[in-house]
């Protein structure tokens, strides 16, 4: 029961990543009917930028708490702004086009993004600085051989707090409303006032900003980041967004939730080698009982 426990807890630790970035998968899609390929990168960056503030703030004897949250808020506001200039130099201008034009730009994106950085922050690994109080030694011990770290809680914690506050505001405001009828139809959402473009450019700002958050808090629990780094994240949440329903935010979370469980569970109990044949024949298999997702709802297209 102790190892479960145990195991559990670090799945809902690396739930909440797969969730936030979801949401961005989700959110874009459900707007454009895109699939951001470039959104894992948006991930890396958060935490390349996460390394750089922390690398030029920690010896500056600011308290560490106020550290990261310096270095969470700065994470977050520098990748949505890449997301914004991403949808208004890469998607906007191809809103019209056939959607193969938007995939392949996408793929582009991605590969520009993963391969810039690399060339000005080289392809090895790099470590995070330290953060005394995010360590396993300051763990709390709910039993003898279970333990809830402080970074562990706190990850958690934002998690919770951004997703719910994003539920809140796409359902119960009014730009949350424009959000959700642009959703439907586009050309009704024109002809009703709604500015098309304004909305995708905030929807691609919160998407990127919850990557660029859930990188920064990838790069403090684990603390190397790589330029890479996006790529398998940014997959597996993509299939926690299809496990959950595509374009179905409390399906991201459900999603994302349910493949850090499945990791967590699949390295502990079988082997870490096996643990994407886990993740995505689960996919598979809830594909085939429940094409739209768990939560997804069936869209009758016409012909």
């Amino acid at each position: 029961m102790n190892e479960f426990l145990q195991y559990t807890l670090n799945g809902l630790t690396v739930g909440a990543f797969y969730a936030l970035v979801a949401l961005g998968y989700t959110m874009v899609y459900g707007i454009i009917r895109l699939i951001n390929f470039a959104h894992g990168d948006f991930f890396m960056v958060g935490g390349f930028l996460a390394l750089g503030v922390l690398s030029l703030l920690a010896n500056g004897g600011m308290p560490a708490g106020v550290l990261v949250v310096v270095a969470l808020v700065a994470a977050t506001a520098v990748t949505g702004a890449l997301g914004v200039a991403s949808a208004r130099i890469v998607y906007l201008p191809l809103l019209k086009a056939p959607q193969l034009s938007l995939l392949v730009s996408a793929l582009g994106l991605s590969l520009a993004v993963e391969y810039g950085t690399a060339l000005s922050q080289g392809t090895g690994f790099k470590s995070v600085p330290h953060i005394g109080f995010l360590s396993a030694e300051n763990a709390i011990q709910l039993t003898d051989s279970v333990q809830l770290t402080y970074a562990q809680l706190g990850i958690f914690g934002v998690s919770v707090v951004l997703m719910a506050a994003l539920f809140f505001f796409v359902q119960r405001t009014v730009t949350g409303t424009t959000m959700r009828t642009l959703a439907m139809d586009q050309d009704a959402a024109r002809l009703m006032g709604i500015n098309v473009e304004r909305t995708i450019l905030l929807t691609f700002l919160i998407g990127a900003g919850l990557a660029g958050t859930a990188g920064t808090m990838y790069a403090l629990y684990y603390p190397q980041v790589n330029f890479l780094m996006g790529f398998l994240l940014g997959l597996r949440a993509f299939t926690a967004a299809v496990i959950g329903g595509i374009g179905n935010i409390p399906g991201a979370m459900v999603g994302g939730v349910i493949i850090g469980l499945l990791e967590s569970y699949a390295t502990g109990y079988v082997s870490g080698r096996w643990t994407d044949v886990v993740v995505f024949g689960t996919l598979i298999a809830v594909l085939v009982v429940r094409p739209s997702g768990l939560l997804g709802e069936r869209v009758a297209e016409r012909v």
